[in-house]
């Protein structure tokens, strides 16, 4: 069972008084619902929002084994991205790629921990025009290779025929509608409670705002099942599962990989598939993808194998 915190008891827990508590809450989005008219707080909730604000991590002296077949990708997880893993595996016998669903911030962490080979994140930055930069110079001594795998649709998926009549955000604050979410980890949910914020909607005043799920299709699953009537997710979800979709913004989701890995051979192939004509139709096949710059190197300009130390 969730254990919550009170007000008193998160303050002790971040060691500040209890009056920063509440401007936390309202300009910094610590997690919190009110409940009979008192602040309560999910401890899980809360640790996630301080690994999600922490600068200067510590570097990991573990190392990944040289690459032998197995392609570990961990981070956020996409339609595509599930698409591309299996054409990835059909494509090349001896390699297998697997995926750590753990979200944008469970990804670089992963990353960072030498866990994982790839990582997929979509954080938009406090500028609300860049992605995925900040969060890197924070946790990496080394900035990453970013490479674009797509960029996509992100809003608010609706049941099929917006019966709720939701046409912004604020329309989530109406009485009798439920949502579905997900993680705090989520680039989607960071992306969420900054549009909720914007509008003055906070989620205790948004049933179903702690209902959290692990996948895109898992809110698209429950609003089409009537348990939700709305949910922070992609178009293609919506696309696929034939519902309505309010749209927020188009954003960039990108792959990250240390430069030492770069050249590895099962990063190269996996690479390569983003210009070719199986990945294209796949996305095609969905709503809500560009793939125009997928594959395009977007830090640093240019990698030479001579920059990359040896790994196998």
């Amino acid at each position: 069972m969730t254990q919550m915190l009170s007000t008193k008891e998160v303050a002790k827990f971040l060691g500040i008084n209890e009056k920063m508590v509440y401007t936390l809450i309202s300009e910094k989005g610590l997690p919190a619902s009110k409940v009979t008219g008192k602040w309560i707080f999910p401890r899980h909730l809360v640790e996630q929002w301080v690994e999600t604000n922490t600068v200067n991590y510590p570097q990991s002296e573990r190392m990944l084994p040289p690459y032998d077949g197995l392609l570990v990708i961990a981070g956020s997880n996409d339609i595509l991205l599930e698409k591309t893993l299996s054409i990835f595996n059909s494509r090349h016998p001896g390699h297998m790629a697997v995926f750590g669903n753990l979200g944008s911030v469970g990804g670089l962490n992963a990353l960072r921990r030498n866990l994982c080979h790839l990582a997929t994140s979509h954080l938009l930055q406090e500028n609300g025009n860049e992605y995925n930069f900040d969060f890197l110079q924070r946790q990496f001594e080394r900035m990453p290779v970013v490479v674009n795998f797509c960029k996509r649709d992100q809003g608010i998926l609706l049941q099929k025929g917006n019966p709720h009549h939701i046409s912004e955000v604020s329309d989530l604050g109406k009485s009798g509608l439920r949502i579905v979410n997900r993680s705090l980890a989520t680039g989607t949910r960071l992306l969420f409670d900054r549009e909720l914020k914007n509008v003055g909607l906070t989620g205790e005043r948004i049933s179903g705002y702690d209902h959290e799920v692990n996948r895109h299709m898992d809110v698209g699953l429950e609003i089409l099942s009537g348990r939700a009537d709305a949910g922070p997710g992609i178009r293609p979800v919506a696309s696929l599962l034939g519902l309505d979709f309010l749209p927020l913004r188009q954003e960039r989701y990108d792959l990250l990989v240390t430069r030492e890995r770069f050249f590895d051979q099962g990063i190269q192939y996996f690479l390569s598939l983003l210009h070719e004509k199986a990945f294209i139709e796949a996305a095609e096949g969905m709503a809500g993808y560009d793939v125009s710059k997928s594959g395009k190197m977007i830090f640093p300009h240019e990698l030479e194998p001579a920059e990359t130390e040896e790994t196998s």
